[in-house]
């Protein structure tokens, strides 16, 4: 075929395409006028979109040529503006004009340059212009072309996905009709940029689209749909503006790498390249940027939006992150401190929680391995203006020192020195504080204002309540195993009556048979067997007493410390190293039990060569013993939630009230027991017992307040 005959057939083509998209339109324009209510507020519109829709079929089918002339420019134009309009109305359909405010913008921008457009059209047609200039023209007219038909995909696209899930059949149809409308013009405008010319094959196309485009819409209006309104999200907001943003920077580059093609003279095509690689590059490094879509979240909740947060949204993801509950769910903690660090976009956190002597202490971290916390995180004296206001501390403004005066608040040195460290979130139940959360600084910090406040603060009331629920079930827990080792206790005891039984009927037996062998013979295996009973059930309670302390006096502490050395004598492992004669208050068996206890367990995760050290110093108004090996050392997690709880051993065939037990018997000589461990270096126990001299002055002073009295 000739090229003048498959121009002639494609011209054919296309006017055949164009008058069937005009009658199809048109006929369901007049369809749609009684029927315009099913699309509420946005029927008018849509009826009138239709009709120039079909107006600009007939003008294209009318000029018939192989360039686009002003009078079919002209009503695509129109064409484009009428649909804006009705996308315009059906976002404003359900009467809410806020939710508009991410809109407008979009909306305003692409009439001005549909506006644009026209315009210049209208001077080029009515000014005579050199080859090069037309040429010129015919490119920046197919950008606009292309900025047009971008901007309705994008807000086609947000039609849709804003729509609730109940409500988007209605809305199915009419967006998949104007999607193939500007789909098609987007691949044919940038078929034409590429080439520099208008592809008369495919333009020839056009009025399949205004068919795709009126069957669509027959479709929706036959189904007869009520609901028609959009409640757009943050989410797709967001998302829509990412769109936007992403097809003004491609526009942006196109035009400056075209402007580079002309002025760079015999290195046009080289600086073109050199530019359009530059600038992809940097897209790929800045777009997918945390920091930059955080600055994105926050101008638009800034500027889109009366409420800085979708309650609605915030709400379920609390509770879907604190309400898990599979083999992958993170401890409790963490799951905390993650329901926080999730509102403020925060990337770590950590959760201090109250220790037995009023102090924060470390219970979990989230995403933040590598800050050094002091076992003493919180002194109590510094969490009044947590507790009883439930103050939410902005770090960066204390270290500024823009804190009210009145409130008295005292930060740890830790924490401002961590320049990550951004906010100080307190866990309030019942006016009692049962837990703290600090937050990292996310990729966009900014200051806290009344909105994040009372999010923060409803949130760590809630929290509060989850902990505090968390710990009365672990205190239930402890109380069951606690009645369950007493019922194993009562078992022991039965075995002791056996036995006891069974030494007093021998003693009464020998009294009668002493002198037969054969009784003297049954009789040993009887006491051999007995004996080994009894041995075995002693092995395994020896190093578990009742927990409490009888008396206390005054006792030498380096005694204390021999007869422990004594108990492990032969065994070269224990070093006995530094020991003072100081005197303290104290039960001398108590305080040898736990001594024995702490010594035995250094020697149980020792190696046979890796000695065990015991050794006893003055510590201020305390004697310090120190029990340190370098075994296999404890994991943080296992010293805060496991070694001193009752019932959990690491050892086969134990008890696991060791450590319990012994803590007890110290808090009982009104001492502390104190652990650091590192996995694979050791451990260091430090019992504080008070020394007897501090006692005798508070008696003293006790006794003297009495005869006043």
């Amino acid at each position: 075929m000739s090229r003048a005959g498959a121009f002639d057939f494609w011209s054919t083509a296309g006017v055949a395409f164009d008058l069937s998209g005009a009658i199809a339109l048109a006929s369901l324009a007049l369809w749609l006028w009684p029927k315009r209510a099913r699309f509420e507020e946005a029927g008018g519109s849509v009826v009138a979109a239709l009709f120039l829709t079909a107006a600009w079929c007939v003008t294209a089918a009318a000029v018939a040529t192989a360039q686009a002339p002003m009078l079919a420019s002209l009503a695509e134009s129109i064409r484009n503006l009428a649909w804006l309009v009705v996308i315009y109305r059906l976002f404003a359909g359900d009467g809410r004009h806020s939710s508009l405010a991410p809109i407008r913008p979009v909306i305003f921008a692409l009439v001005f340059v549909g506006l644009l457009h026209i315009g210049m059209t209208l001077a080029l047609s009515y000014l005579a212009v050199q080859r090069g200039l037309a040429n010129l023209g015919f490119e920046i007219e197919v950008m606009l072309r292309l900025l047009v038909t971008v901007g309705g995909l994008v807000l086609v696209h947000n039609l849709y996905a804003g729509a609730p899930r109940e409500l988007r059949p209605g809305l199915r149809w009419p967006t998949i009709g104007l999607a193939i409308l500007w789909s098609f013009d987007l691949n044919l405008y940038t078929v034409a940029y590429l080439a520099r010319s208008w592809p008369s094959e495919i333009a020839a196309l056009r009025g399949a689209a205004g068919l795709a485009l009126a069957a669509c819409l027959a479709i929706a209006a036959s189904q007869g749909r009520d609901e028609l309104r959009l409640k757009p999200s943050r989410a797709v907001t967001f998302q829509t503006f990412s769109l936007l943003v992403i097809g003004v920077y491609l526009v942006a580059m196109v035009a400056v790498a075209q402007w580079l093609s002309y002025a760079g003279g015999n290195f046009a095509r080289l600086i073109e390249i050199a530019f359009l690689t530059f600038a992809s590059a940097i897209a790929l490094v800045v777009l997918p940027s945390r920091r930059v879509r955080s600055w994105l979240k926050v101008i638009l909740a800034k500027h889109f939006f009366q409420h800085r947060y979708d309650y609605r949204e915030e709400w379920l993801r609390f509770t879907r992150t604190i309400g898990r509950n599979d083999d992958e769910t993170s401890p409790l903690g963490e799951r905390v401190v993650q329901s926080v660090a999730d509102i403020t976009d925060s990337p770590a956190g950590l959760l201090l929680t109250p220790g037995e002597q009023g102090e924060l202490t470390l219970a979990a971290r989230w995403n933040w391995p590598d800050i050094e916390v002091p076992a003493a995180a919180c002194p109590p004296e510094m969490l009044v203006p947590f507790e009883q206001a439930g103050y939410i501390a902005d770090l960066d403004d204390v270290r500024e020192g823009a804190v009210p005066a009145n409130l008295n608040l005292r930060v740890p040195e830790w924490l401002l020195a961590e320049r990550r460290a951004w906010a100080m979130v307190p866990l309030v139940h019942y006016d009692r504080l049962v837990g703290m959360v600090v937050l990292a600084r996310p990729a966009m910090a900014r200051k806290f204002d009344w909105e994040d406040f009372d999010l923060l603060r409803v949130i760590g009331q809630q929290l509060a309540s989850y902990l505090a629920e968390n710990a009365s079930q672990e205190a239930l827990a402890e109380s069951s195993r606690f009645e369950d080792f007493h019922r194993r206790i009562a078992f022991v005891m039965h075995d002791i009556k056996n036995l006891a039984s069974q030494f007093s009927l021998l003693a009464r037996n020998a009294e009668l048979h002493a002198d037969k062998p054969e009784f003297r013979a049954d009789m040993l295996v009887t006491l051999r067997n007995s004996s080994d009973k009894l041995n075995a059930l002693l092995a395994r309670l020896s190093r578990y007493g009742a927990g409490a302390v009888d008396r206390l006096e005054t006792v030498s502490a380096a005694e204390v410390a021999r007869t422990v050395t004594a108990r492990f004598n032969g065994n070269p492992q224990v070093v006995l190293s530094d020991v003072k004669d100081l005197a303290v208050t104290a039960n001398f068996h108590s305080l040898e039990q736990v001594l024995v206890h702490l010594v035995q367990n250094g020697l149980d995760a020792s190696r046979a060569e890796s000695p065990v050290f015991l050794s006893l110093a003055a510590d201020g108004l305390f004697a310090r013993f120190e029990v340190v090996d370098a075994g296999s050392g404890m994991s943080a997690e296992f010293v805060r939630h496991r070694l001193f709880k009752p019932f959990v051993s690491t050892k086969s065939g134990g008890f696991g009230i060791g450590a319990f037990e012994a803590r007890e018997l110290v808090k009982g000589m009104k001492g502390r027991l104190e652990v650091e461990s590192r996995e694979g270096l050791g451990s260091r126990f430090v019992v504080r017992i008070p020394l007897a001299a501090t006692t005798e002055i508070f008696l003293n002073s006790t006794s003297q307040d009495q005869k006043v009295a």
